[in-house]
């Protein structure tokens, strides 16, 4: 009777430099997010976005790596964490593009943060905040993959490894160069066993190393290894590996120890011995341009020729070409925001910029992650000759902490602890649909812990400030919402223009449309655009194909701010307003009676309605009108449930109607209401893993069914109309997953039971 399918994930990226990968052979780019592993393909027509997570680890997800160890068996997604392990995950035969996990390696004793594989090859390698990189040999027989450990190499002189890279020698011998947490990049190789040994030092840089990438230079087998190193130090340092094949030659006999390797060259020349060659370490070249922390580099080669990109948190990525004449290494391409707002930087103790660089498979898109966990998405267009931004993906880098669909359901809300709210719709374009973030409302300077709509065209949202602010919504947003979703405002003449944050405030003010042009140098995306200013929040004038890219949403897209809602002795910590956008309950955290009231607003001139309600002892939890507005139902952490009634004859005046002081015999932790067809029936979810259905009575309230789930229930909320005379209550729990109960609606039993897939 009822299907379900996932419609829209918004998953901010991991900001650690070795979190994402892009499959060169599917299109595929996964990146961490928080603990799961997120799947997109950006060069979809469709622009789907993300359309899956995969969910094992235990701990934020540092190193994603796609693997292709032999012809004949399977691919695999490798993942490391800190949690301490490197996840394997398979390619499901059944759903193209989805993965499974098939195996795990254990063995760090901290958080893994690099992994490097060599296509074609049965061995990777992970280096760990243990100090320790070790070598794992793969094998797939029978369908199972089994692991084993072939090494552990003690870094020496102690540094934390943030970067590995593999490449094969001669003879299949193993080239490992390891970099972390000191200026020098250390080079193993197998010498007389199959251990790798130490064998070389490079030195030069001056800060931590966060990124390497190794590459031939041609395609002869014969052809020189081509080494780049990206340091904190803003700098790009290239190494060239050359071999030798042992001729009678006098200056190879030289170079296979003859005389001392320092008198050799100008620059400094490391030897690396294998058991089937010898390789030369040479200093080759210096790359000059960024001005904070470059994390990432990555090889391309595209036409024949070798490209490198760099991704900085001087919010630029960078590409460097060889110039054909002179051989010297400059910066033919520079994309990014180059211009005096760059956001937060390193230097204020935060990162910015981007923290991840990578080459599509054919080298005419690159992607990357910024500050924001937002991806950014160009792409070169032959016919025009450069690159345009197109349609990347964003979400919340922290927990989401509540959401709240617009009254008539245009939009979706969400607030979170990365101090941001978030406006998320349906583009509609051609006859395809899919969802991405319109607006970016709020960025705040507290976290932000709850959310609710006020009719369709303002919000209001409680943060760690002890306040409350209200939102309208401006112009910019309502065209915006008019052009790519359908969405239309009977009002929107009388909405304000745009909004900005003043410098050392936290209130966006409402802005009138300027004349000034752009000062500064432009995107390279916006060369024809015309823009009406170039104070952040003031809202643009060009039409665009695609919905706002993440410059245009932090900048560009704030609402104004109407009011501010005061009362409160302590963090916000749940909202609720009237369906018909009269009141705004709240109430904050609590650990006495006297803190713990909750406090009604009425929205027509913004003052508190006195006295505030008093029912529960600990932090309120949730609050929820019913569907007539005659009810408010709280939850709390001290295990009670409470109903206030709003006075017939005043609907300012609310009393006290039922509570249940042990409803649950943990923290209570979300309640809602049923329609009204249905009675006056409310649910409740808890911490003692059941969710409890309740009837409300004249004489009081009636226990109806205890349901009970695997983990805690942190979220309950019922669809606001019958379905074929079922309730539609959705349930979610601490463990992540979300389940649809059918419930009949005379006797609430549970008809059947759907658990959403991620997948």
């Amino acid at each position: 009777m009822v299907g379900f399918r996932t419609e829209y994930i918004a998953a901010g990226g991991n900001r650690h430099p070795a979190a994402a990968d892009w499959d060169a052979v599917t299109g595929l780019l996964a990146y961490g997010s928080d603990i799961n592993v997120a799947l997109w393909k950006p060069l979809d027509a469709g622009h789907e976005g993300v359309f899956a997570l995969l969910c094992a680890h235990a701990d934020i997800v540092n190193v994603v790596k796609f693997f292709y160890p032999a012809t004949d068996w399977p691919p695999l997604l490798l993942s490391g964490s800190a949690d301490q392990t490197v996840r394997l995950w398979q390619v499901d035969p059944s759903a193209q593009h989805l993965y499974s996990p098939v195996g795990v390696l254990q063995g760090h004793a901290a958080s893994i943060n690099c992994l490097d594989v060599v296509p074609g090859r049965q061995v990777l390698a992970s280096g760990a905040a243990d100090a320790t990189i070790k070598i794992w040999h793969l094998d797939f027989k029978g369908h199972q993959w089994n692991t084993s450990l072939l090494q552990t190499i003690q870094t020496s002189p102690k540094f934390l490894p943030l970067t590995l890279c593999i490449s094969v020698a001669k003879g299949d011998d193993l080239l490992l160069a390891a970099a972390g947490t000191q200026g020098s990049i250390h080079v193993y190789a197998s010498k007389s066993s199959r251990d790798l040994t130490h064998q070389a030092t490079l030195t030069g840089h001056e800060g931590w190393i966060r990124s390497l990438a190794i590459t031939t230079e041609d395609a002869q087998p014969d052809s020189d290894l081509l080494l780049a190193s990206a340091s904190q130090d803003k700098y790009i340092r290239l190494w060239r590996c050359r071999q030798f094949h042992g001729s009678v030659s006098a200056e190879d006999q030289q170079l296979n120890g003859n005389i001392d390797f320092d008198s050799l060259l100008s620059n400094k020349t490391h030897r690396v011995q294998t058991r089937s060659g010898s390789y030369v370490l040479t200093f080759e070249a210096l790359l000059l341009g960024h001005d904070d922390w470059i994390y990432t580099v990555s090889w391309q080669r595209i036409a024949g020729q070798l490209r490198l990109l760099s991704a900085s948190a001087d919010s630029s990525v960078s590409m460097w070409d060889s110039e054909a004449a002179s051989g010297l290494w400059v910066c033919s391409t520079r994309l990014g925001e180059i211009n005096a707002q760059k956001g937060s930087t390193t230097a204020t103790g935060s990162m910015g910029g981007f923290c991840i660089g990578l080459w599509s498979p054919n080298g005419q898109s690159v992607a990357c992650l910024g500050r924001t966990g937002s991806w950014r998405l160009w792409t070169y267009e032959t016919d025009r000759g450069r690159w345009l931004q197109g349609v990347g993906v964003s979400g919340h880098t922290k927990p989401v902490m509540d959401i709240a669909w617009a009254r008539d359901g245009s939009y979706l809300l969400s607030t979170g602890s990365d101090q941001t709210t978030r406006l998320h719709a349906k583009w509609i374009s051609e006859g395809a649909a899919s969802w991405h973030e319109f607006a970016r409302p709020q960025i705040h300077g507290y976290d932000l812990n709850c959310i609710d709509a006020i009719g369709e065209l303002r919000f209001v949202s409680g943060a760690d400030e002890k306040l409350l602010r209200v939102f309208d919504e401006p112009k910019s947003t309502a065209e915006l919402l008019s052009q790519f979703c359908g969405v239309e405002s009977a009002s929107r003449r009388a909405l304000p223009e745009a909004a900005n944050i003043p410098v050392l405030g936290l209130s966006n003010k409402a802005l009138e449309a300027s004349a000034e042009p752009l000062s500064g140098p432009r995107d390279q995306s916006d060369t024809d655009n015309t823009w009406q200013s170039a104070r952040p929040g003031d809202r643009k004038t060009r039409k665009s194909d695609y919905p706002p890219t993440e410059d245009d949403l932090a900048r560009y897209t704030l609402w104004p701010e109407r009011e501010k809602l005061y009362g409160h002795g302590h963090e916000v910590s749940a909202v609720a307003v009237s369906h018909n956008g009269l009141l705004i309950a709240t109430a904050c955290k609590a650990s006495s009676l006297d803190h713990a009231v909750i406090r009604i607003f009425e929205t027509i001139d913004w003052r508190e309605l006195k006295p505030a309600l008093v029912a529960h002892s600990l932090t309120v939890t949730s609050l929820r009108f019913s569907d007539d507005d005659c009810y408010l139902l709280s939850t709390g952490r001290d295990r009670q449930w409470s109903i206030f009634e709003k006075d017939k004859a005043d609907s300012h005046v609310f009393a006290l109607k039922a509570k249940y002081p042990r409803a649950h015999s943990r923290m209570i932790l979300s309640g809602c209401w049923a329609p009204v067809e249905a009675g006056d029936i409310f649910v409740t979810g808890g911490r003692d893993k059941t969710y409890r259905i309740w009837n409300l009575q004249k004489a009081g309230s009636e226990l109806v069914h205890t349901i009970d789930l695997p983990g805690p229930v942190t979220a309950v909320d019922i669809l606001r109309r019958l379905v074929q005379a079922t309730l539609v209550l959705a349930v979610a729990t601490e463990t992540g997953e979300v389940s649809i109960h059918l419930l009949e609606k005379e006797t609430l039993k549970i008809k059947s039971c759907h658990r959403l897939e991620d997948q």
